[in-house]
Protein backbone atom coordinates (compact mmCIF):
# COMPACT_ATOMS: atom_id res chain seq x y z
CA UNK A 1 0.00 0.00 0.00
CA UNK A 2 1.21 3.60 -0.82
CA UNK A 3 2.16 5.75 2.42
CA UNK A 4 2.28 9.48 2.40
CA UNK A 5 3.51 11.61 5.10
CA UNK A 6 2.86 15.33 5.31
CA UNK A 7 4.80 18.31 7.71
CA UNK A 8 6.78 17.41 9.96
CA UNK A 9 5.98 13.43 9.65
CA UNK A 10 7.49 13.59 6.46
CA UNK A 11 10.78 15.74 8.17
CA UNK A 12 11.23 13.06 10.70
CA UNK A 13 10.78 9.86 8.59
CA UNK A 14 12.88 11.81 5.86
CA UNK A 15 10.66 10.17 2.86
CA UNK A 16 7.28 11.95 1.13
CA UNK A 17 5.80 8.68 0.52
CA UNK A 18 7.01 4.94 0.23
CA UNK A 19 5.37 1.40 -1.13
CA UNK A 20 5.16 -0.55 2.50
CA UNK A 21 3.97 -4.43 2.38
CA UNK A 22 2.06 -5.07 5.50
CA UNK A 23 0.02 -7.71 7.24
CA UNK A 24 -1.49 -5.04 9.51
CA UNK A 25 -5.72 -5.02 9.06
CA UNK A 26 -5.95 -1.51 11.05
CA UNK A 27 -3.64 1.49 10.62
CA UNK A 28 -3.20 1.29 14.40
CA UNK A 29 -1.52 -2.04 13.87
CA UNK A 30 0.47 -0.40 10.57
CA UNK A 31 1.71 2.54 13.15
CA UNK A 32 3.37 -0.54 15.30
CA UNK A 33 4.69 -2.30 12.24
CA UNK A 34 6.59 1.05 11.00
CA UNK A 35 7.45 2.25 14.63
CA UNK A 36 9.30 -0.83 14.92
CA UNK A 37 11.36 -0.22 11.49
CA UNK A 38 13.81 2.68 12.64
CA UNK A 39 13.93 4.92 15.27
CA UNK A 40 13.40 7.85 12.78
CA UNK A 41 9.95 6.28 12.41
CA UNK A 42 9.50 5.80 16.33
CA UNK A 43 9.72 9.63 16.75
CA UNK A 44 7.50 10.34 13.89
CA UNK A 45 4.87 8.17 15.49
CA UNK A 46 5.27 8.47 19.25
CA UNK A 47 2.38 10.94 20.05
CA UNK A 48 -0.57 9.60 18.03
CA UNK A 49 -2.58 12.25 19.36
CA UNK A 50 -0.68 14.62 16.98
CA UNK A 51 -1.33 12.99 14.21
CA UNK A 52 -4.58 12.08 12.06
CA UNK A 53 -4.72 9.87 9.22
CA UNK A 54 -6.80 9.59 5.89
CA UNK A 55 -7.32 6.43 3.95
CA UNK A 56 -8.04 6.57 0.37
CA UNK A 57 -8.24 10.51 0.72
CA UNK A 58 -11.24 9.99 3.73
CA UNK A 59 -10.24 11.56 7.10
CA UNK A 60 -10.36 8.40 9.31
CA UNK A 61 -9.51 6.58 12.99
CA UNK A 62 -6.36 4.64 14.22
CA UNK A 63 -8.65 1.68 14.99
CA UNK A 64 -9.68 1.79 11.52
CA UNK A 65 -9.87 -1.49 9.18
CA UNK A 66 -7.01 -1.46 6.10
CA UNK A 67 -9.09 -3.68 3.93
CA UNK A 68 -9.31 -2.64 0.47
CA UNK A 69 -7.31 0.42 1.58
CA UNK A 70 -4.77 1.58 -1.46
CA UNK A 71 -3.54 4.82 0.41
CA UNK A 72 -2.79 5.91 3.62
CA UNK A 73 -1.84 9.49 4.50
CA UNK A 74 -0.65 10.90 7.88
CA UNK A 75 -0.11 14.03 8.80
CA UNK A 76 -0.67 16.79 12.05
CA UNK A 77 -4.30 18.65 12.89
CA UNK A 78 -5.01 21.41 10.31
CA UNK A 79 -5.83 24.87 11.44
CA UNK A 80 -7.47 27.49 9.52
CA UNK A 81 -6.53 31.27 8.80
Amino acid sequence: MDILYFAWVRERIGVPREWVETSATTVAALVEELRGREDRYAAAFADLSALRVALDQELSDFDASLNGVREVAFFPPMTGG
